[in-house]
């Protein structure tokens, strides 16, 4: 099961990847950016998972005395939050940019931009 999250993940990534350098339209590069972002965060919960072990509650179900053996890290679990709450301000800011790109030009192919190009 975690072979094939990690799997999807990269695959994910690969394809945000891909889709960011060869598109020329902003709003599919924002699309792109936002898959790869959401392959990250796979592989990093992928990776931070163990098998046989139980979440980190204490109490019923895993005793304060055998805890460091028997719950999982919840550092991964912590950063992948950090990561979706962080990507989705990010891709707010892109959309946003696009936004106030296409007011001013009226168009979206990135191409066409070229003011700060030397």
């Amino acid at each position: 099961m975690v072979y094939v999250a990690m799997t999807i993940g990269f695959v994910l990534i690969l394809m945000g990847l891909y889709g960011a350098l060869t598109n020329r339209n902003i709003l599919r590069i924002t699309i792109s950016f936002t898959i790869a972002s959401t392959g990250t965060n796979l592989v990093l919960v992928a990776a931070g998972y163990m098998p046989g072990r139980a979440a980190p509650i204490l109490g019923g179900v895993v005793d304060a005395a055998t805890a460091a053996a028997r719950i999982i890290d919840p550092v991964p679990q912590a950063l992948v939050l950090t990561a979706i709450v962080i990507g989705l301000g990010v891709t707010a800011l892109m959309l946003t940019y696009a936004y106030k790109l296409y007011e001013t030009k009226r168009t979206l192919d990135i191409s066409k931009y070229t003011d700060l190009k030397w």
